[in-house]
């Protein structure tokens, strides 16, 4: 895989170095997990999107203008094949039923991405534990951490049966950003959990020539977070004068790249049970957001935001 050099056009690549490959991307109704499932199918990869929200029925999140479907079609015209499975990853029957369509119809799974999430909605940061609706912080655990024990649980035994298997644990923050407290204890548990989990199941696959990583965006111009400060992909900068640390956002494609990059590799091995991040990958793998820039938000908060270094949001593109 190579950038094509060129600036301030989407990333490319002569080959699709997936092809015959097949992935699921658990939770691929919208941001991060959309992104990863284009990037894959862009390599060529036959990619299971599943998610709550589809054109009939829109899940708690309340989007309903974003759907599996959508992204299997937008998986299809990046030049893959993109299969939409309405799956609840709460509901281990939806999840064994899905991982036995895939071994029906494919018998092999190359790459898990488990990144179902859908907790935005439940965040009150700054809030202690005791004042917390509870509900809603047990509600992070089961959205993001009983998800993707589910799916791992059915999935992995697929996975396992060809050396060269790759699981992603999708979350929020490196393992070093988040020993900084996430200002919520429900979330900051639930968003550490996938680091433990990533190097837990690195061990368990290790024997079957397998690997397992976490893997972070950075600042990400999510669909959501547009619609938070009422800009687009195109206007997202307009942003920036409210919330200045929006200016080392990155758009979703950036973790998409990662993950394709991470498929792609003949030693992502070497990766196993580490915590990553989309602007680490890019760096390693030599490739940019569709902007051509190359965002390391995690440096920029840990140097400039935290560590007081003078420094600005460009410095880190």
């Amino acid at each position: 895989m190579r950038d094509t050099g060129q600036r301030g056009v989407a990333y490319v690549t002569e080959q699709q170095e997936l092809t015959g490959q097949v992935a699921l991307v658990a939770g691929a109704t919208r941001g991060a997990g959309r992104a990863m499932a284009v990037e894959l199918g862009r390599a060529g990869a036959l990619v299971y999107v599943t998610g709550r929200t589809t054109r009939e029925r829109a899940s708690e999140v309340g989007r309903p203008t974003e759907t599996i479907e959508q992204t299997a079609e937008l998986v299809t015209a990046a030049g893959g094949i993109g299969i939409a499975v309405p799956t609840d990853h709460l509901d281990p029957a939806q999840v064994k039923a899905l991982t036995e369509r895939i071994d029906r119809e494919q018998g092999r799974l190359d790459v898990l991405v488990n990144s179902v999430w859908g907790g935005d909605r439940l965040l009150e940061f700054h809030t202690k534990l005791w004042d917390l609706d509870l509900e809603n912080g047990l509600r992070m655990f089961r959205l993001g951490i009983d998800t993707h024990v589910i799916t791992s649980h059915y999935a992995l035994p697929l996975l396992i049966r060809r050396p060269g298997g790759l699981l992603v644990e999708v979350t929020d923050g490196t393992d070093t950003f988040n020993r900084t407290y996430r200002e919520n204890l429900c979330f900051d548990l639930t968003k550490n959990a996938p680091h433990r989990i990533a190097f837990g199941l690195a061990a368990e696959l290790k024997e079957y020539g397998g690997t397992a990583v976490s893997l972070t965006p950075g600042f990400l111009r999510s669909e959501e977070m547009l619609d938070h400060f009422g800009v687009t992909e195109e206007t997202w900068r307009d942003a920036v004068a409210a919330e200045p640390h929006f200016a080392i956002a990155e758009s979703p494609a950036l973790i998409g790249r990662g993950v394709r990059a991470l498929a792609a590799d003949p030693d992502k091995e070497r990766w196993s049970g580490q915590s990553l991040s989309s602007g680490q990958l890019a760096k390693e793998y030599d490739f940019t957001d569709t902007d051509g820039s190359r965002p390391d938000a995690f440096g920029y908060f840990e140097e400039v935001v935290f560590g007081g270094k003078d420094a600005g949001a460009d410095d880190y593109r």
